[in-house]
């Protein structure tokens, strides 16, 4: 007689691996790193300020 299993346990880790194979293929689809997000912040606000100077203030 074979031992008794838990098929819940291999139904989740089934579910585990599916979930984390899901997060793997999101992460190369649609991921930056944190350093290339701040990167990008950082470009952005640089030229924002650099237009802001370059504004003339025509006034009344």
């Amino acid at each position: 007689m074979g031992d008794v299993t838990s098929l819940n346990r291999f139904r989740k880790q089934k579910a585990r691996a599916q979930a984390r194979s899901e997060a793997d293929a999101n992460a190369v689809k649609f991921g930056r790193t944190r350093a290339q997000r701040e990167r990008e912040d950082a470009d952005a606000e640089k030229a924002r300020t650099a237009l802001d100077a370059h504004r003339r203030d025509d006034g009344p």
